[in-house]
């Protein structure tokens, strides 16, 4: 979200720092991943009428940026995921301990009635990049899941 209430700053130079500012977010001070939930002010600024460009303003709001959100304090957030594993009861163990290795989270186990378990986790999306395959080993082939997107959080710094 972008205020701008004005001071010396003529409106037709308004977009300019706006698109310095978008353009700036799309590789911030964390690790260079876009910034979200930002919401900055153009409160005042100075103008003359000679050396003042879209150009100059654009590069004003850069600067901006990058002098501004280190003082923010910005966090570095990741996906998490819903993860539904459908396992047989033989299985429950390993998968779970699995599950705590990959900083999930299990939400709840529930038994389908024929010998199987469907276990619920939320899990950080990067944790999940060869679980396929680690399923397919665990269980032998006759474990099977699904894995949706849920939220962001905030990254702890031992994953970062």
């Amino acid at each position: 979200m972008y205020i701008i209430i004005g001071g010396s700053v003529p409106k037709n130079y308004f977009p300019a720092v706006e698109k310095g500012l978008r353009e700036s977010c799309q590789h911030g001070v964390l690790a260079g991943y876009p910034v979200v939930f930002l919401k900055a002010t153009l409160v005042d600024g100075s103008y003359h009428p000679v050396d003042s460009s879209e150009i100059a303003f654009k590069l004003a709001a850069n600067l901006a940026f990058k002098a501004a959100l280190p003082e923010a304090k910005p966090v570095l957030m990741e996906p998490i995921g819903e993860l539904k594993v459908t396992i047989p009861d033989s299985y429950l163990g390993d998968v779970m301990g699995d599950l705590n290795k990959r900083r999930g989270r299990v939400m709840g186990m529930n038994p389908t009635g024929d010998g199987e378990q469907v276990l619920e986790a939320e899990v950080p999306m990067a944790e999940m990049m060869s679980y396929a395959i680690d399923l397919r080993s665990m269980t032998q082939s006759r474990g099977t899941f699904t894995f949706n997107f849920v939220r962001y959080e905030d990254c702890p710094a031992a994953a970062q």
